[in-house]
């Protein structure tokens, strides 16, 4: 056998997955808690050594990690306009897998440099203006953060006009310059500024979040672990040199701090009379919503969903439901131990699922025109995704799967979402999509045929 090792250093557990590629199969695959307070190669020998208990001793070619240990990677865009620009960096970021942790709109002000400072950003990403456009928001900017007394470093994707001037500023910071991320109104331009967001992490950040201490045990960290998802994804839907695809898919993980969506669509209009409003949607999109998650961020849930609507899902009085939540968002570790538990947890996963795929998805209004009736979309349009693949621990490990999935898709209580209006649900029981898409980058035919073989979609 050739067997390649994959590792996903995850901010709570270290997973561990080992596939054979001359089957090819998935040969096993563990867990241990991430050890990131004291020394993350305790929790990497302990995923190792579950492993080796499942398999036995095995020889491996490779080892390929990602990583979101120690908070993931941490960026703060800065832009000009937020429907254009800003927005524009932000999609950048996320597509890059990493988490935003501050966006800014305009000219920065002394405070808002103060709270980047607080902040602590891995990276910031400095954009503003298209190429001969307006160019006194980034030089601002530029001259702000060039006094800044921060040492993460600075990556300028704005007008390149002026980028001579930018990168002058900037020349004591430890700065990077790509192609503009909006080279023209409604032109997208993102993968310079996310390749230069991979090649600074696999730089730096590896290094700052203490990865490098089990260096030696690995080939290397070839990504954020949100961004590894995101290629198995896209190679899901896509298919790779003769093996078919599924075709349009979205994936949804909620996580115990987070909920991330992600989409391969086009997702443009379906009908002749819909009209486009902002920026074009990136074909391979993610979001993350930072405030909703089944632990760390379990009152964002009810924030988002309301309380009342919360404790009606789960069964259980209002006073009840309240008191459950405070006690996980101070038990993180905590897995539900009985009915009302459990039935909570049901409640909390349906609601984030739901409040994600919202946000994620376009939505429609409907305006009158002297022709009659007509309709903008801002935003994707999924009604026609015809599968939603579900991760994470919440829903890998749920009783009622079927019933969760139907909260991704189209419901007449939010008729202006464009989310999926029928679609056949996949699970990633063995939850390896971020192992699946570190393997597309060595062997990705692989990594396509067990991805299949495992949600049960293959041929």
């Amino acid at each position: 056998m050739e067997v390649v090792l994959l590792i996903d250093f995850g901010s709570t557990y270290t997973k561990v997955t080992a596939v054979d590629l001359e089957q090819p199969r998935l040969i096993g695959s563990a867990a241990a808690y991430t050890t990131v307070d004291t020394d993350v190669g305790e929790g990497f020998a302990c995923a190792l050594f579950e492993l080796k208990n499942q398999t036995g001793p095995l020889e491996y070619s490779r080892r390929l990690a990602c990583s979101s240990a120690a908070g993931g990677l941490r960026m703060v865009a800065c832009g000009l306009v937020p429907e254009l620009t800003a927005k524009a960096a932000s999609i950048a970021v996320l597509g890059a897998g990493a988490k935003i942790v501050g966006l800014y709109s305009y000219q920065l002000t002394e405070d808002d440099v103060a709270e980047i400072i607080v902040k602590s950003p891995d990276i910031l990403l400095l954009t503003g203006g298209t190429d001969g456009g307006n160019a006194d928001c980034i030089l601002h900017n530029a001259s702000m953060l060039a006094s800044a007394q921060a040492e993460f470093p600075i990556i300028v994707a704005g007008n390149r006009s002026c980028g001579r001037q930018v990168m002058q500023i900037l020349k004591l910071r430890e700065a990077y310059f790509c192609d503009n991320v909006m080279p023209s109104l409604d032109t997208l331009n993102i993968e310079p500024a996310r390749q230069k967001i991979r090649e600074i992490f696999l730089e730096n950040i590896v290094r700052a979040k203490g990865l490098s201490r089990v260096s030696e045990l690995i080939d290397g960290i070839l990504m954020p672990t949100p961004a590894a998802v995101l290629n198995a994804a896209e190679l899901l839907a896509k298919g790779y040199e003769g093996e078919p695809g599924i075709g349009d898919l979205i994936v949804v993980d909620v996580g115990g701090a987070t909920t991330d969506v992600f989409s391969v669509a086009a997702g443009t209009p379906r009908c002749v009379n819909v009209v486009y409003k902002g920026l074009p949607e990136p074909f391979i999109k993610r979001t993350v919503e930072g405030d909703i998650g089944m632990r760390y961020s379990v009152h964002g849930i009810a924030e988002s969903a309301g309380i009342s609507r919360l404790a009606e899902l789960a069964g259980l009085s209002e006073d009840k439901t309240c008191q459950h939540i405070d006690w996980l968002a101070t038990h993180t570790n905590a897995l539900p131990q009985n009915n009302e538990q459990e039935a909570l947890d049901f409640a909390l996963a349906a609601l984030a699922i739901e409040t994600a795929t919202i946000r994620h998805a376009g939505s429609l209004a409907e305006v009158y025109t002297a022709a009659g009736p007509a309709y903008i979309q801002t935003g994707k349009d999924l009604t026609g995704v015809g599968r939603v693949v579900m991760t994470g621990g919440a829903l890998i490990n749920a009783n009622r799967q079927g019933e969760l999935a139907a909260y991704a898709l189209y419901n007449d209580r939010y008729p202006q979402s464009l989310r999926p209006k029928q679609a056949e649900l996949l699970v990633d029981k063995q939850y390896i999509l971020a192992a699946m898409g570190l393997l597309s980058s060595y062997a990705p035919h692989v990594a396509l045929r067990i991805l299949k073989e495992d949600l049960g979609c293959r041929g």
